[in-house]
């Protein structure tokens, strides 16, 4: 039986730590793995921003540790309490133009952090398979002074990094393969990594956010100011990558893949542009955009695109919702925000919907 299928038999029950719980992604990703039953414990830092999908949320977590990666004995302490089935390790600095300021703080978050989470798990007797988060920006890109067409990236393409967030999220890949070779292997337990592409979906409020400033801009009448109108990417709502979490981390688990990496991307990349004017028509705002100056800004790559086939003919994973239904999910959500509705309902409701999308048991 493919994973899609069933996925909550298999997540249901199963003691699951969830790096990253506080933040956006990781949010999502115990919404849904609550709602199918698994003991959820979280390790993060405290949420940046007022507000933030964590605290609107309000989930029954299992345990909660507030605590950094780089702490290497917080680490430790907290896996040695939890004693995980199955890890999610989506904890990390995530921001490109943060990483910029903060180059050696990324890296002493993505790459020791991600360190010192799998050396702690080495002496997890419990412990069936670990996936870790890195991003589709962890290829080597060539694509930042200019664009020769869009670049679609593949599983055995080099990993790289121009930039220090894009050097972090290489490394990391890097650090989870070593790991897996050096000391999981020969206890049969996966390690394996997943590439996903720009995440998006109700009730991220990060920094340098495309969908936050444009519904903020909305919500204020004003216009939007976009750094790069014509950059690329692979937009997705949130919920697409995290399906592909689940589905490969057990496909793993049950021993129907072999595969260290995975690509999870939608079908094609579209520009800033073109994304802005479909949330702002969706909003139903009448206000346009503006360019932003962008003399003294930190270069990131013009195109990025991602080739998910491997994940389509290995687990039957596919994208669910095309651009126009991801903002329209995006809209909702929010409006359901400005409207003072229960976030909680609505965000399980999604998943509720996206489920019935994938037909799983």
């Amino acid at each position: 039986m493919l994973p899609s299928k069933n996925l909550r038999q298999f997540w249901s029950g199963k003691r699951v730590l969830l790096t990253g719980h506080t933040g956006f992604k990781g949010s999502w990703a115990a919404t849904w793995l609550m709602q199918m039953g698994a003991e959820v414990h979280g390790f993060a830092l405290a949420p940046e921003t007022t507000p933030n999908l964590h605290d609107l949320l309000d989930l029954s977590y299992a345990s909660e540790t507030i605590a950094d990666l780089r702490d290497h004995a917080a680490v430790k302490k907290m896996v040695d309490k939890v004693e995980p089935e199955l890890v999610l390790h989506m904890a990390a600095q995530p921001l490109v133009r943060r990483a910029y300021r903060e180059p050696v703080e990324t890296m002493a978050t993505n790459i020791m952090g991600t360190a010192h989470l799998l050396d702690a798990l080495r002496d997890c007797k419990k412990l069936a398979g670990v996936l870790v988060v890195t991003s589709d920006k962890a290829y080597d890109n060539d694509s930042y002074d200019q664009a020769n067409g869009e670049i679609i990236f593949r599983e055995n393409d080099p990993l790289g990094g121009r930039d220090p967030y894009s050097a972090s999220k290489g490394c990391q890949e890097i650090v989870a393969r070593s790991f897996a070779q050096s000391y999981f292997r020969e206890r049969h337990i996966p390690v394996v990594t997943a590439r996903a592409g720009n995440v998006v979906g109700g009730g991220d409020w990060s920094e340098d956010r495309l969908m936050t400033d444009i519904i903020a801009a909305a919500i204020n009448d004003q216009a939007v100011e976009l750094r790069n109108p014509a950059t690329t990417r692979p937009w997705q709502h949130v919920i697409e990558p995290v399906s592909g979490y689940l589905m490969y981390l057990q496909a793993a688990v049950e021993g129907k893949t072999s595969l260290p990496a995975l690509n999870f991307g939608p079908n094609g990349s579209h520009t800033v542009e073109h994304v802005t004017r479909l949330l702002l028509t969706a909003w139903g705002s009448r206000m346009g955009t503006a360019q932003q100056d962008t003399t003294n800004a930190r270069k990131e790559a013009l195109t990025l695109a991602l080739d998910s086939s491997l994940a389509a003919s290995t687990l039957s994973w596919q994208p669910r919702l095309d651009l126009p239904s991801c903002v329209q999910w995006i809209v909702d959500w929010h409006k359901a925000h400005v409207d003072g509705r229960n976030m909680r309902e609505i965000t399980e409701a999604q998943v509720t919907s996206f489920e019935s999308m994938m037909d799983i048991k």
